[in-house]
């Protein structure tokens, strides 16, 4: 498990600067809140902090490590779907690869799509979001992959704060044997599924190979505090079940 690299991040806010309410619903899924703190953007749901526009390392990484390893001789133009959108690190770095084919990105809270289409978000993924080949669905990924089924030859990821920290309940279906499952049989053999999360899982790699994945493996991206951001990989061939 090593480390990714580092790169410079956004600096963080002033210790003397009070958060400012930008927006406030009431979702589907219950409160989300974007707030600005200095100069970052913050997204804030049902009371948990979830992400911010401080760094977007470890959501970059989780496109371009999706794509690195892929198999270049399967497909010219692979496939991509993105779940979750959030502040659009992930989205924006799909957009600035040519390799990528068609990226689809699949959000269900109506706020965070409209933060981006309208409101100071978009500064962050406008130029991504007129992309020819993006396509934002607005819809719950699992949803989606049941009511469309469809091949992609990666799956990136970045739902709630991963396996172990769901800050909405119904998440957690998407980390369990069943959603794996419906995640698997979107990939074409030989894709690869990517998953972010704010902190290790011990048990998440049994999890995939016990769903048919093969080749799990993590990277470990460092923050400024805290334990590292994970990133697990795990690509879509036929394997035995790891015990």
């Amino acid at each position: 498990m090593a480390p990714a690299p580092l790169s410079p991040a956004a600096p963080g806010p002033d210790p003397g600067d009070r958060p400012v309410v930008l927006d406030r619903r009431e979702g589907p899924y219950g409160e989300v809140v974007l707030r600005r703190h200095g100069d970052l953007l913050q997204i804030i749901a049902n009371g948990c902090f979830l992400m911010d526009t401080s760094d977007g390392r470890s959501e970059r990484l989780l496109v371009s490590a999706a794509l690195d390893a892929l198999d270049p001789s399967a497909t010219a133009r692979p496939g991509l779907l993105i779940g979750g959108l959030g502040v659009g690190f992930s989205l924006a770095e799909a957009a600035a690869e040519p390799r990528w084919g068609r990226i689809d990105v699949a959000e269900r809270e109506p706020a965070v799509i409209d933060w981006h289409r309208t409101g100071p978000l978009g500064d962050l993924t406008r130029d991504a979001l007129a992309d020819p080949r993006t396509r934002l669905l607005a819809t719950d990924l699992l949803a989606h992959l049941r009511r469309h089924p469809q091949h992609y030859d990666a799956l990136c990821l970045d739902i709630d704060n991963g396996p172990d920290w769901t800050v909405t309940e119904d998440n957690e279906g998407l980390y369990a044997p069943e959603g794996l499952a419906v995640c698997r049989a979107a990939l074409r053999p030989g894709g690869v599924l990517a998953v972010w999360s704010a902190q290790d899982s011990a048990d998440f790699p049994r999890l995939l190979g016990n769903a048919g994945f093969t080749s799990v493996t993590t990277l470990e991206v460092p923050v400024v505090r805290g334990a590292p951001d994970v990133l697990f990989l795990a690509s879509h061939h036929v394997a035995s079940p790891i015990t």
